[in-house]
């Protein structure tokens, strides 16, 4: 598979397409970040205080350069998560390759992020096939780590029936904060 910084894949099911961000899609996605009840189940750890609430196009814009920046910078790839019914973006994954000193090093982080509406088992999971197995070879990873808190339960729920395992170990920050809540899968 070829690098993921120098060419994002499109990845597919029939229902869902996930591909790099793109600054077109604020406006759905704003509807995601703007969305109160969806902000409980985003991943912030390690993001220097921000927690992506967004309740502006113009603050989605913004954050949307950023993560292009990033992208460029082969610091992480953002993917939006486009609905196929109605060809609009209902969420994002972001995926890196994380570089530490505890049981996390080597391990590819995800954060799924998407509207309240659709963090609903169902759809997680679904969202979860499609990126778990290129994941291991586009980030050059062994192992798939991402965050659910023990109150998101369709999202543990998707987790478990995906194969992922709750991790007793803890992801440590680059200031020293400790994060918990972090569930893994392993490259079959």
């Amino acid at each position: 598979m070829s690098n993921v910084y120098e060419t994002c894949p499109t990845l597919e099911n029939e229902n869902y397409k996930l591909r790099l961000v793109e600054e077109g899609d604020a406006e759905d996605l704003q509807k995601v970040y703007g969305d109160k009840f969806a902000l409980p189940f985003f991943n912030s750890d390690n993001c220097h205080g921000d927690n992506f609430y967004n309740p502006t196009v113009e603050g989605m814009r913004e954050a949307i350069r950023y993560w292009r920046i990033a992208y460029e910078n082969r610091e992480f790839v953002r993917f939006s998560i486009i609905g196929r019914d109605s060809d609009t973006a209902i969420g994002t994954i972001e995926l890196f390759r994380r570089v530490a000193d505890d049981f996390f090093h080597d391990c590819g982080i995800l954060r799924l992020d998407v509207g309240s509406a659709y963090e609903r088992k169902e759809v997680l999971s679904e969202i979860l096939s499609i990126i778990i197995e290129p994941a291991y070879a586009l980030f050059e990873c062994g192992r798939i780590a991402t965050k659910a808190p023990v109150y998101a339960v369709e999202r543990i729920a998707a987790l478990k029936e995906t194969g992922f395992e709750k991790s007793p170990e803890k992801v440590v920050g680059h200031d020293g904060t400790v994060y918990g809540d972090y569930w893994c899968i392993f490259a079959g």
